[in-house]
């Protein structure tokens, strides 16, 4: 059995990792929780109201909610205790690899208060993954006349567990040709080799049978095995060589299917069948066999399937060259993916408060936007913007989240319904770019009096008229809605020749038509002067004033009368005297 030497203080500092995981503080805005993974669903994260300083019934009244995009979401906020819990069972391995530090980014927000605050929670590690070879059985041929000493690496067991969950150690079965030795990587991984420690001699045995066993240490301690089969062969007394140690290739991610990469070559100093060399895959993963395929007679690598720079920008593999003698040699391959922009961002529309009100004042927010783009660099950039002839402007919140905010007063009688575009881009070559369609309502406050058309009003009115004819109609306009535009019509009471306006007209308080409530009589009353009011339905309410003149107009009513000379009461004819001498032009009577 072989193990690492310095896996003790490695071991330590992960320990003191995890319980520095357990405690969480506030700072820069920003709460830190910790939660094993595999917990069960509901399990307690940490206490939201308590760090927010909300009590537990004002989560509903400001609309506290989990906010963070994402194909799944990991946790769930109770709204009764203001506690934060897990949505269903977590897989840490699958969130971050073998990442030492898995940590999983949510926001929190406040819609009462317009704010948001990060959660940052680490998943911390359990040992609930075995180490695990990539192959159960092992076929291994060395040649009988290799040299004591002489090693051969072995296959190596991937635990997707984290510190000293991980893989720890390599033990090997005993057999007396045999050892193990494993050495340690500049990363800290283990390498196991065969360690030739006796000749061999096929024609006394002519296979050998081990067990390797790889363990991690955790408690309980995981393990699995793979069982190795070595067939001892005839002499072969060169191996293959590469031509360079290790292949690097770059490839942008938008290559077809079948494209050639790279070609490896190894060469063999032997002659005839001992010289040829067959290509295959020595270590690669289970996600990227599928990826690439290699020409074992030629070394070709050529990719399998669409490569996705968002889904892995990175691959490592081992090639090995192998003759007929069974005698190795092995070189690495490293192919980077080179992003594309081939995502367009999107924005997602966190919150809408809408319809807003006319007199809301500037710098009020009218939204949430979170904007993503899955590309990287530049591609991955992006910038939002609104249209300029809007009252609206976008401002960076946290993350990549936006607030679209007034930038002056609203005017619902002018405008009261915003179709906002908001135009989201990205800095690649050439631009992507994607479009978000918000509309916005504008609700009425009264602000605005009804209006006569004119200054004042003439009316007129033949004498003698029925009563409650109509005599003429005023009517006002108010641009508010609902009831701050409902306008009712009054006429302010006077007194007109000692007796009440109110007893000569009256005006329909809905329809602002006038009537009149007497007779009129053009020899007693010649005009009338109004003064009509339009009041809206808004609180407070809002009202103006027009002047209205009634003219009554006379009709021929009244007989001609003579005053003198007065008749006789007798009515016999009145008789009028003149002297004799009256000459022409002398005043007899007058009528």
């Amino acid at each position: 059995m072989a193990a690492p030497k310095n896996y003790q203080r490695r071991g330590e500092l992960v320990l003191l990792c995890v319980l520095m995981g357990t405690l969480w503080e506030i700072g820069r805005g920003q709460i830190h929780y910790s939660v094993p993974e595999e917990s069960d669903k509901g399990s307690f994260v940490g206490n939201i109201s308590k760090d927010l300083n909300l009590e537990s019934q004002e989560l509903v009244k400001h609309g506290v909610r989990i906010v963070s995009r994402g194909r799944t979401q990991l946790f769930a906020l109770n709204r009764k205790t203001g506690g934060l819990l897990t949505a269903g069972r977590i897989d840490r391995e699958e969130l971050c690899a073998q990442s030492m530090q898995c940590l999983v980014n949510i926001n929190i927000l406040i819609e009462g208060r317009g704010k948001l605050f990060g959660i940052e929670i680490e998943i911390t590690d359990i040992n609930d993954n075995n180490p695990k070879f990539q192959v159960e059985n092992l076929e291994m041929k060395i040649n009988e006349i290799a040299a004591p000493g002489t090693r051969y690496p072995l296959p190596e067991a991937v635990d997707l567990d984290v510190g000293m969950n991980s893989l720890q150690s390599y033990q090997l079965s005993p057999n007396h040709h045999f050892s193990l030795d494993v050495q340690t990587g500049g990363d800290g991984t283990l390498h196991p080799e065969l360690v030739l420690e006796k000749a061999l001699d096929r024609e006394e045995e002519a296979a050998h049978h081990l067990v390797l066993i790889a363990s991690d240490g955790g408690d309980p301690r995981r393990s699995s095995t793979v069982h190795i089969h070595v067939t001892v062969l005839d002499t072969n007394d060169n191996a293959p060589v590469f031509a360079l140690p290790i292949y690097q290739v770059k490839v942008p991610e938008n290559v077809p299917p079948g494209t050639r990469l790279l070609t490896v070559s190894a060469s063999d100093r032997d002659e005839g069948a001992n010289g040829e060399v067959a290509y295959r895959f020595w270590k690669i993963s289970e996600k990227q066999s599928p990826l690439f395929q290699l020409n074992e007679n030629t070394g070709e690598i050529s990719t399998a399937e669409s490569l996705d720079y968002e889904e892995c920008a990175f691959y490592e593999m081992e090639i090995q060259a192998e003759d007929v003698g069974a005698l190795l040699g092995r070189t690495k391959v490293l192919i980077s993916v080179e992003d594309v922009n081939d995502n367009r961002p999107e924005v997602i529309i966190t919150s809408l408060f809408s319809p807003v009100l006319e007199n809301t004042p500037p710098g009020t927010v009218i939204a949430f936007l979170n904007v993503h783009d899955r590309d990287s660099g530049k591609n991955g950039q992006v910038v939002c913007n609104t249209p300029h002839n809007l009252p609206f402007q976008l401002e960076k919140s946290i993350d990549n989240y936006y607030r679209l905010v007034t930038w002056k007063y609203l005017d619902r009688e002018k405008i009261s319904v915003y179709n906002i575009t908001v135009m989201a881009s990205d800095l690649g070559a050439p631009s992507l770019s994607n479009e978000t369609y918000i509309t916005l309502y504008v609700a009425d406050i009264n602000d605005n009096p009804p209006t006569f058309p004119q200054v004042s009003y003439s009316a007129y009115i033949p004498e003698n008229n029925a009563r409650g004819a109509s005599i003429f109609t005023v009517m006002a306009h108010d641009p508010d809605s609902g009831k701050n535009a409902q306008v009712t019509y009054s006429v302010t009471e006077d007194i007109i020749m000692g007796s009440p306006l109110s007893s000569y007209v009256s005006i329909n308080s809905d329809t602002g038509v006038l009537y009149a409530l007497c007779s009129f009589d053009y020899e007693h009353i010649r005009d009338l002067q109004l003064l009509v009011t339009a009041s809206d339905g808004g609180d407070p309410p809002l009202s103006s004033n027009v002047s209205l003149s009634l003219f009554v107009l006379d009709q021929n009513d009244n007989a001609p009368e003579i005053l003198y000379p007065a008749l006789p009461a007798d009515g016999s004819t009145g008789v009028e005297l003149a002297p004799r001498s009256a000459e022409p032009g002398y005043l007899v009577t007058k009528v």
